[in-house]
């Protein structure tokens, strides 16, 4: 590997650090190159460049925001053992602690940035010579993003639309829901669904949800910070609604209350925030059922009764 990553960075490779990790799906190790050091994360399944090109378009579209801190992403090569790497700056990132309150500060920046860059949108088109099509502002006025992108290594539907309730209902929970019929041919999980799916515009009513940049995967594993601040990785990300962002963070902890009220008192909870994070979190344990088997079927069954019981 070492050769061919001095191929493809066009730099000498000086030595490996020893320093070795990953998660529950990828391995990666950083290495010490003549352009500094430099993480690569490493998958061997067939799907891994897919996966690995999300990734790296949903860490450059989190930068561009400018809110909130995350490794720069370098380059995907094509492993020929199989698979596929992502090289990037390497970071030296620590367990999440003392930066909480400004990680929930910059996250909520980064959910209203595309909000923002609307209104200066709205703003310069009220001057003469000024408009949407002179402007440098590129707001996102739909859901979706411009590329696949995996949360966990189930690639996700991400084709724009307009409306955010048939974005989530069809390629968030209908895309799971598809899998684990495929895969279980469960019928209560079925049946709980096409009640569910006639209810969820009822979550919505009198809500505006104005696309937002998203993590995607936003758990405690996927935060770290650095001696200036908290850095995000291992993104998902696409433009959704802003609360579906906080699901998973409630699921498995690692989020203290300072990073809550930070986070709240730029974006306020919305009145029927409850039942929406419930629907939101059945995404996430769906997205587990259909990764790491029946152990999150009781999960994903018991949200979706409380949702009917509301």
């Amino acid at each position: 590997m070492e050769a061919l990553l001095r191929k493809e960075l066009d730099t000498e490779l000086l030595k490996a650090t020893g320093h070795i990790g990953g998660g529950c799906i990828n391995q990666g190790q950083s290495y010490d190159t003549d352009r500094g050091r430099v993480f690569v994360k490493i998958n061997h399944k067939p799907e891994a460049k897919q996966m690995f090109l999300g990734e790296m378009g949903s860490l450059e579209a989190i930068l561009q925001t400018g809110t909130v801190r995350a490794p720069k992403p370098i380059k995907v090569i094509d492993n020929p053992a199989g698979g596929a790497m992502l090289v990037m700056d390497h970071l030296d990132i620590r367990s999440l602690n003392r930066h909480s309150a400004k990680l929930g500060e910059q996250l909520a920046d980064l959910h209203l940035h595309n909000r923002k860059l609307r209104d200066k949108l709205t703003k310069e088109s009220g001057f003469v010579g000024k408009g949407p099509g002179q402007s440098e502002i590129q707001y996102v006025d739909k859901f979706g993003f411009d590329t696949v992108t995996c949360c966990g290594y189930i690639p996700q539907v991400n084709d724009w639309h307009e409306d955010w309730v048939t974005f989530f209902a069809c390629q968030r929970i209908q895309s799971q829901m598809n899998l684990v019929e495929k895969t279980t041919g469960d019928r209560e999980a079925r049946d709980l669904w096409s009640q569910i799916q006639v209810m969820v515009p009822d979550l919505f009513v009198d809500m505006e949800v104005v696309p937002a940049l998203l993590h995607g995967d936003l758990w405690g594993g996927n935060v770290g910070e650095v001696e200036t601040g908290p850095v995000l990785f291992d993104p998902a990300s696409f433009y959704g609604h802003s609360e579906f962002e906080l699901a998973i963070a409630g699921m498995f902890g690692g989020f203290g209350s300072s990073f809550y009220s930070a986070y709240h008192a730029k974006i306020p909870k919305a009145p029927g925030f409850a039942n929406r994070i419930k629907i939101y979190q059945l995404f996430h344990y769906l997205n587990h059922w259909n990764h790491f088997g029946i152990g999150y079927r009781s999960s994903s069954l018991s949200t979706m009764r409380s949702l009917l019981k509301r």
